[in-house]
């Protein structure tokens, strides 16, 4: 539509000044103060985006600092947008090419911590808001523009709207990828835990959500054990009585890019005769395989994939044997016979299960009018291949049912989120912005 894209170049200058503004708002998480529930930083880029809201003539709110909304349209249904304001630690500075949060535009990008992730999109998202309003196309629902500020984390900020607020009958959320992820697996993390003390003193791994690329052991000179890592042929290093099996890190989510050292290094420890029932679990039971077909058998669905088993983390010590894993299952498949069958599994090696966190997955189905909707704007602005996507990931998506995730990542683009030197293209950005203003509207409609 020839209004929108003359409108979307209308705003154009002004966008980029105020994703340039919001950049230059360090809103990392920090100590907490009444009101500012994460602190100084996160607080002063709601605050921006509810002042930029009411300057662009929309309701607003301040839900108590975990949140803000901006509101326009008349209706008992609401329809909506989902973005999130804060952004994590920008790491060593130093490496960085541009200042992290200088807002500095080159190369046709805008460069800055949250400048993909999730700043530059939901600044897009609202002027989309701005242009179905100025544009005068007919909405028959309330549009909500919600302003999240604790995703990189612990989502609070969601628990906190869902206690006060009305839900939205639909939306997306434009903080992953295109065309639409419209699957996302379950996420459960837990421990197995024997609580007896061991002689076997392992550690390895930081995250659950890694797998780790590292594992130490109190060598001890065992020439025996180093014939088994030799034979195997895996990688090491032996710094006086300390031996670290290396691997290759990766998101748990895509667990077989990586290469698991706390599952190597058990495996030749195994193999050369140091043993205990958690080392035999990992290096029998387990193995080298990431979809735990020897723990859960065949577990997968169509619309999502196979299941993804990551040990991600292993502390014995003299008091207990740890492992803490985290797996990522099928859409369609039940947390509770997952579990069941793990814990049968490990019950055979004297291992409890210890349950961390659990995240529902997320599934709108293909026939969804939402979904079809999208595909079909998508396919009309880009003239690409619209079949949605899964993903091991959580997007904000999962906050609300009905939602799914929509751009602003378009396929085969550097992923640039969390990373130094993060950027968002502009031309990118600004077509995210017209299939937004076509989301909305037909949203509202």
């Amino acid at each position: 539509m020839k209004d929108i894209t003359e409108k979307v170049i209308e705003y154009q200058p002004e966008i980029i000044k105020r994703i340039q503004e919001l950049i230059q708002i360090k809103s990392i998480e920090n100590t907490p103060k009444e009101g500012k529930p994460f602190g100084e930083g996160v607080d002063g880029a709601l605050k921006f985006m509810l002042k930029l809201s009411e300057e662009l003539g929309f309701r607003t709110k301040n839900g108590f600092g975990y949140y803000g909304f901006a509101e326009m349209g008349e209706g008992e249904e609401i329809v909506g947008i989902l973005g999130h304001l804060d952004v994590v630690p920008e790491g060593d500075h130093t490496t960085w090419t541009y200042p992290p949060y200088g807002g500095c535009t080159e190369n046709g990008r805008i460069y800055g911590r949250g400048a993909v992730d999730d700043k530059g999109p939901i600044m897009g998202a609202l002027y989309a808001m701005k242009i179905v309003k100025d544009l005068g196309l007919p909405i028959g629902k309330r549009v909500r523009i919600i302003f999240g500020t604790n995703e990189e984390t612990r989502w609070e900020d969601m628990a906190k709207y869902k206690q006060e607020e009305e839900i939205p009958v639909c939306g997306f959320t434009p903080d992953s990828d295109y065309p639409l992820i419209f699957a996302e697996k379950g996420l459960l993390q837990f421990q197995l835990v024997c609580n007896k003390g061991s002689s076997i003193l392992l550690t390895g791994g930081t995250a659950y959500n890694s797998v780790p690329d590292k594992c130490s052991y109190d060598f001890q000179n065992n020439h025996v054990l180093l014939n088994s890592l030799d034979k195997y042929g895996y990688q090491y290093n032996v710094d006086e009585e300390t031996l670290t099996v290396l691997g290759k890190a990766s998101h748990s989510a895509k667990a077989w890019r990586g290469t698991n050292a706390v599952v190597r290094l058990c495996m030749a420890l195994n193999d050369s005769g140091i043993q205990n029932e958690a080392i035999r679990f990992i290096a029998e039971i387990l193995g080298e395989d990431c979809y735990a077909t020897g723990v859960i058998g065949q577990c997968e669905d169509v619309p999502s994939g196979k299941m993804t088993f990551n040990v991600a983390k292993i502390d014995f010590n003299d008091e207990q044997q740890v492992i803490g894993v985290d797996i990522r299952f099928p859409v369609t498949k039940k947390k509770e016979e997952i579990v069941a069958a793990i814990q049968k599994s490990v019950s055979k090696y004297n291992l409890d299960y210890r349950e961390i966190d659990y995240i529902a997955p997320l599934y709108v189905s293909n026939l969804h009018p939402l979904v079809q909707m999208l595909r079909r704007i998508y396919e009309e602005e880009t003239g690409l291949d619209s079949t949605p996507i899964s993903t091991g990931g959580a997007t904000y998506a999962r906050a609300f049912e009905n939602f799914v995730a929509f751009g602003p990542l378009f396929p085969g683009k550097e992923k640039m989120a969390h990373q130094k030197d993060e950027y968002i293209e502009i031309n990118d950005l600004m077509k995210s912005v017209e299939m937004y203003v076509k989301a909305i509207a037909e949203m509202a409609k």
